[in-house]
């Protein structure tokens, strides 16, 4: 008799433990995130060389990317120094799509040859779950 019941108790314990494990295997199930972008944009090019400038000019120039990322992709920010304007697209980009910034250089405050950057900042994240980053450069010379 004492072996029925505590054949009885261990079975009762173990469905009790199954049903239990199930129970938080659901409870702790949440959506998925969507998924990270891995490609991206593919820029025609990241890098522009303006050759000799004279100090005080202003120069415009370009550069064309075009969404290969499978999903839709917008700008967020575009950051750049005091001396670049950067007019670019503020709407969502369709995959295959093309997007283009439109960058003013004023040389007026420059004495020297550099290399300038602008970030774009895109309001999709990387793997990390951090904002996509992406660099363009210009380079110039300073003729005075």
């Amino acid at each position: 008799m004492k072996v029925l019941a505590f054949a009885t108790m261990l079975t009762l314990s173990l469905l009790a433990s199954c049903t239990t494990a199930q129970q938080a295997q659901t409870q702790n199930t949440a959506p998925a995130a969507p998924a990270p972008i891995n490609t991206f944009v593919t820029w025609d090019t990241k890098m522009v060389d303006l050759g000799t400038v004279k100090k005080g000019e202003k120069r415009s120039l370009a550069f064309e990317f075009t969404n290969t990322s499978g999903a839709d992709v917008q700008i967020d920010i575009v950051d750049a120094c005091d001396c670049t304007k950067v007019d670019f697209p503020r709407g969502v980009i369709a995959p295959g799509g093309k997007g283009k910034l439109d960058v003013v250089f004023n040389s007026a405050e420059k004495d020297a040859a550099e290399t300038i950057g602008i970030n774009v900042v895109f309001k999709q994240t990387d793997a990390s779950g951090y904002p996509r980053i992406e660099v363009v450069e210009y380079k110039f010379e300073i003729e005075k």
